[in-house]
């Protein structure tokens, strides 16, 4: 046999993950079993749970546990013996369900007057970008949601906000509301001048037209910083 698989027969008759999920659940399975589930094969020298634990040592470089999957290309996961093309793409596309499936939860609470409510839904999707997302809520006259706008993109350290595309986007909509919400990639969420500055100005211009600014979330690495929380609305 060329390689060690999850349905070979062990050794030492230790419980291989595929028989223990059978036998007690996807919750007795350690991380490094889950994985070794996904990947199911490994090579003359590891295992497929060995495999994994390679994984999850890869993905704590770029970050803390599983989170860190975002986070490592496919190019890094097959620089790991054992894991090719399609095994790393298994690996990525199970990053990125865990990651819709924790957004689909938290919009099942979504409130867009309840700034922790918004905040826990963008979380996953914003927290490990790396550059600064800036996004545009349009909001009816009862606070739900018309559209979603991704307005910039920035560098790592600062983003580009224009007013003017803020409002022409909002009037199209006829949105009567309007929340923006951006990243920041260092992971802490307090703004800079630059971000009470620009809140200041849209808030100002939007007062003006009649589209009021509720919030100005700020996303950092598992917390946020709301404007209207701190009073800075």
């Amino acid at each position: 046999m060329n390689s060690k698989s999850l349905i070979q027969t062990s050794s030492n008759n230790a419980e291989l993950p595929y028989e223990k999920f059978l036998r007690r659940g996807a919750g007795a399975l350690t991380e490094a079993e889950l994985l070794a589930i996904i990947i199911r094969t490994g090579t003359v020298e590891s295992s497929p749970v060995e495999l994994g634990e390679e994984i999850l040592g890869l993905a704590s470089v770029k970050e803390n546990g599983l989170n860190g999957l975002h986070n490592v290309t496919v190019k890094e996961l097959m620089s790991i013996k054992g894991i090719g093309e399609v095994k790393a793409v298994k690996i990525k596309c199970l990053a990125e369900l865990s990651m819709r499936m924790a957004m689909a939860r938290a919009g099942e609470k979504l409130q867009f007057l309840n700034p922790s409510s918004v905040a826990g839904y963008y979380m996953e999707k914003l927290r490990h970008e790396k550059k600064e997302r800036v996004m545009l809520l349009l909001l009816d006259n009862r606070s739900c949601l018309l559209e979603e706008c991704l307005l910039s993109i920035g560098t790592v350290n600062t983003s580009l906000l224009s007013p003017r595309e803020v409002f022409v986007t909002a009037l199209k909509a006829e949105a009567v509301y309007i929340m923006l919400l951006h990243n920041h990639p260092s992971g802490d969420p307090a703004p800079s001048k630059q971000d009470m500055m620009i809140t200041d100005k849209i808030k100002r211009i939007g007062s003006m037209i009649d589209i009021e600014l509720l919030d100005h979330i700020i996303i950092g690495d598992n917390k946020y910083m709301s404007f209207k929380e701190a009073g800075l609305l």
